[in-house]
C-alpha cells in the first residue's frame, strides 16, 4: 500500500457538501432551524425523548455535570480507560474524580469494581457514575442503574463511541446507548472520526424534561427567551416585548452552528449503513485473528457493538505500532489511563491502582476501522498485523 491507512477517517459525500452549502446560503449560520431539525432527528435515531446539540462532546459532558449538580467536593466515579474529558467535566465544576477498574473482557467500567468502591465508603459519599461505552461496546447500564438506585446516584452515560450500540437485558428488552431508559443523561460526539461527523459537535440526550430545559439554558449563557420560564414580574419592571430574555444562571456559549447541524443531519441519513459496514469490518477481523496471538473483544449475541474502534491486544504493542507505521498503517493507542496522567497523579492516583486498565494499556492498539476502509486495505492490515504478531 502506498497511501496511508489511518485508524479512523471521516466520510464526506456529495450529499453532505450539498447540505452544508444549502445551510451556508440560508439566512442563518447559527441559531437557526437546522439545529432543531438535527436534534429531533438524532433523538428519534437514539430513541430518547429529547436531544440538545452543543459545540463538542466535552461541552456536552461539562453541561451535564452542571445540570446534575456537580459542585465543589462532589464525588463522581468513572473509568480510567477513556478520553480525559470524561473525568475533566467533574473537575470543571470543582468535583472530585474517583476511578474504578475495567472488566478485562469488555474494557468497559466494571460494575463489580464500582460496587466495591461504593461499599468501601459511607453511603452518600458519591453523587454519580459516568460509565463509558468504550470503543462502541455499551456499558452494562442495567447493572449501573441498579447500583445508582441502591446508593442514590445519578448516571451520565458517555456514549461518544457508541451511537447505534445496543444490548438486551435479562428480560430481552432492547436498550440503545443513550436512549434515556437507564441513565439520566447521555452524551455523544461528532468529531471527524466518530460515526457522525460535524467537524466538531456534540449532543446530549435525555428523557427528563426538567433536565432538558435546564440544558437549553446552560448552552446559551444561562439565558432563556421562553416566556413560561420567566420569573414573575415585579412592580416597576419594564414591559416585556419580543426582545425580552432573562439571564437566570451562569452558563456558557456552547452552541452548535446551523451548517454543522446540516452536515450532521446529512450524515445521520446513512448512519445505519455506516454502522452495518463497521460491523462487517469487525467480523472479518474477528475471523482473521481467532486462534492467534492477537487478542480481540468479541461481544456476546445480546450486545450490539458500535465499533467506533477496533481494539486488539498483543504482547509487543510498541513494536507492532512502530512496525505498522513503516507499512503506512497508522494505528493508535486508546487510551493512556487517565489516572496515570500527571494532572490526576496530583490527587494520589498512581501506577498499580487499576491492574486491568493498566494491563490493557500495555498491550492495546486500535487498528483501522472506518466505513470506507476497503476489503483490500483491510486484508493488508490483517496480513501485516499477523506477520508481526505471529499466528
Amino acid at each position: 500500500m502506498t497511501n496511508p491507512i489511518p485508524y479512523g477517517r471521516q466520510h464526506i459525500t456529495e450529499a453532505d457538501i450539498a447540505a452544508v452549502t444549502k445551510a451556508l446560503t440560508s439566512p442563518f449560520l447559527t441559531q437557526g432551524p437546522t439545529i432543531g431539525q438535527f436534534e429531533e432527528a438524532f433523538a428519534r435515531y437514539i430513541g430518547s425523548r429529547y436531544a440538545v446539540a452543543v459545540s463538542n462532546g466535552t461541552a456536552a459532558l461539562h453541561l451535564c455535570a452542571m445540570a446534575l449538580g456537580v459542585t465543589n467536593g462532589t464525588k463522581v466515579i468513572t473509568s480510567p480507560i477513556t478520553f480525559s474529558a470524561s473525568a475533566n467535566c467533574v473537575r470543571y465544576c470543582g468535583g472530585e474524580v474517583y476511578f474504578a477498574d475495567i472488566d478485562p473482557d469488555t474494557l468497559v467500567l466494571d460494575p463489580a469494581a464500582v460496587r466495591a468502591l461504593l461499599e468501601a465508603h459511607p453511603k452518600g459519599t458519591f453523587a454519580g457514575i459516568i460509565p463509558v461505552d468504550f470503543a462502541g461496546y455499551p456499558a452494562d447500564m442495567v447493572a449501573f442503574r441498579a447500583l445508582a438506585d441502591e446508593f442514590g446516584l445519578w448516571l451520565l452515560e458517555d456514549s461518544c463511541h457508541a451511537p447505534g450500540a445496543s444490548f438486551r437485558d435479562g428480560q430481552s428488552i432492547e436498550h440503545r446507548a443513550g436512549d434515556g431508559s437507564l441513565a439520566e443523561l447521555a452524551i455523544f460526539s461528532f468529531h471527524p472520526v466518530k460515526h457522525i461527523a460535524c467537524g466538531e459537535g456534540g449532543m446530549i440526550t435525555t428523557n427528563d424534561e426538567k433536565l432538558y430545559r435546564h440544558l437549553l439554558r446552560l448552552r446559551t449563557h444561562g439565558i432563556t427567551n421562553i416566556a413560561a420560564d420567566f420569573t414573575t414580574p415585579q412592580p416597576g419592571d419594564p414591559e416585556r416585548g419580543g426582545w425580552y430574555m432573562e439571564l437566570q444562571e451562569l452558563g456558557y456559549n456552547y452552541r452548535l452552528t446551523d451548517f454543522q447541524a446540516a452536515l450532521g443531519l446529512s450524515q445521520l441519513d446513512r448512519a445505519d449503513a455506516m454502522l452495518t459496514r463497521r460491523r462487517e469490518i469487525a467480523a472479518r477481523y474477528d475471523v482473521a485473528f481467532a486462534g492467534t496471538a492477537v487478542r480481540t473483544i468479541v461481544p456476546p449475541a445480546h450486545v450490539g457493538h458500535a465499533y467506533h474502534l477496533y481494539v486488539i491486544q498483543v504482547p509487543d504493542r510498541k513494536g507492532l505500532y512502530d512496525y505498522l507505521r513503516t507499512k503506512q498503517i497508522f494505528s493508535q493507542v486508546h487510551y493512556i489511563p487517565v489516572h496515570r496522567m500527571p494532572y490526576y497523579q496530583q490527587f494520589g492516583w498512581k501506577q498499580g491502582d487499576f491492574p486491568h486498565a493498566e494491563n490493557y494499556y500495555a498491550h492495546g492498539l486500535s487498528i483501522p476501522m472506518f466505513p470506507t476502509l476497503t476489503d483490500e486495505e483491510q486484508a493488508y492490515v490483517i496480513q501485516e498485523v499477523l506477520g508481526f504478531a505471529g499466528a
